[in-house]
């Protein structure tokens, strides 16, 4: 039974249309998706784009992991990250790496201080387990390992360990030579390890911190998930690149 999975940090929704389009014609059976908000009909519309998702995409099953809230026009407003799939969700959890869910205040020049979070589902796939993890890392002005860093990938190790049927995906805003990364891939391998020169969309590269090599989007399996085919589109729909991987279990 091939499974199609594809993650993507949606740029805080400002390219909506395009990730929607982009997601219809991929047609994924599970997506992860991070730096999405949930304001309740909210305008602008990339305020609201956990609703606008759900409702155009049409998946059955969906999950929303808040990492923190904005304020905006008075409301307020959550941001983290989202899973959809077209399996039934049978439990789901939210994992802070250090500081909670609290009230962040843009624009700021220091994002190190953003609340950001595991966000863990497991689904049922024809009576298997498939746990699906999904992040936003910790923020820095540089790629490179730090004390909070390594202490993540702690967590998540401490999350995927013993488990058979494991995804793990997102945004890590490290590179894959930290050890933060070499500490996952202890227990997880990445498909498109040494495939990739970067994922951040060349048309819409922050230069300020020399983005133009980052691999930042990563997505780890485990060993009991036989995968078919994995690919990075190249396309304009957000800063970031879609990784897609489809799979056996």
């Amino acid at each position: 039974m091939k499974i199609k999975f594809l993650n993507l940090n949606i740029w805080y929704g400002k390219l909506l249309d395009d990730v929607i389009k982009f997601i219809k014609k991929e047609n994924p059976d599970i997506i992860s998706l991070q730096e999405v908000y949930d304001g309740k009909k909210m305008s602008p519309k990339w305020l609201n784009s956990y609703s606008l998702i759900k409702k155009e995409l049409n998946y059955k099953y969906s999950s929303f992991a808040p990492a923190f809230y904005v304020e905006e026009k008075g409301k307020r407003i959550n941001q983290g990250q989202v899973i959809l799939s077209r399996y039934p969700v049978i439990n789901q959890k939210i994992f802070f790496y250090d500081i909670p869910y609290g009230k962040f205040i843009f624009p700021a020049k220091d994002f190190s201080r953003v609340p950001r979070n595991l966000q863990k589902i497991r689904l049922n796939i024809k009576g298997k387990n498939l746990n699906i993890f999904n992040t936003q890392g910790i923020w820095g002005k540089d790629q490179l390992d730090n004390a909070r860093r390594i202490k993540m990938s702690k967590k998540i190790i401490g999350q995927i360990r013993g488990k058979k049927y494991v995804i793990l995906s997102g945004d890590f805003n490290v590179n894959p030579q930290t050890t933060t990364i070499k500490n996952i891939e202890k227990f997880l391998r990445n498909p498109f390890k040494k495939k990739l020169i970067t994922t951040i969309n060349p048309k819409r590269i922050n230069k300020a911190i020399n983005e133009r090599k980052s691999i930042l989007d990563m997505v780890f399996v485990s060993s009991y998930i036989r995968i078919l085919n994995f690919y990075c589109p190249k396309v304009d729909v957000s800063d970031h690149m879609p990784l897609i991987i489809v799979f056996e279990i």
